[in-house]
């Protein structure tokens, strides 16, 4: 798997965390996110990930930030993105296993490392279910298609 990685200056020391956890599971990543110290905004950071996922490039993408919130309603904003915040298990899981999600949005301010690195190991080993999800995640793609016809 080939993830995107990105975060805002808020959550730089989470992503430094996250990055050496999927090294020691060696999972290949591509950081876009803030350097040490830069200050940098979220939308922006959030929708070169969700881009870089949309075209194909990545499989899936983390985003980080104070809450995840913001990085959430960013790359929802890219056609064909599912991204979805998560800091408990089953929202982890269930964004996976039931809306498809190939965004996980974590927030520093919110949680500590360790869940962190727990909820990425869930999200990560967590598949799309398919069955009755199906109709309801091709639904939310059919409504973003009907918005982008009338804009």
């Amino acid at each position: 798997m080939k993830l995107a990685i990105g975060c805002d200056e808020a959550a730089y020391n989470l992503k430094v965390e996250v990055m050496k956890h999927l090294k020691t599971k060696n999972i290949e990543y591509k950081d876009f996110g803030a350097k040490k110290g830069a200050v940098v905004l979220y939308p922006d950071v959030a929708v070169t990930v969700a881009q870089a996922i949309a075209k194909g490039d990545f499989e899936r993408g983390i985003l980080l930030c104070g809450t995840g919130i913001g990085m959430a309603i960013s790359a929802n904003k890219v056609p064909g993105i599912r991204a979805a915040v998560c800091h408990d298990p089953y929202s982890a899981e269930r964004s996976r296993k039931s809306n498809n999600a190939q965004v996980m949005c974590i927030g520093e301010r919110v949680i500590g490392v360790e869940l962190a690195k727990y909820l990425i190991d869930i999200w990560l080993d967590s598949e799309f279910s398919g069955g009755t999800s199906i109709p309801k995640v091709d639904k939310i793609m059919e409504y973003e298609q009907s918005f982008i016809k009338q804009s």
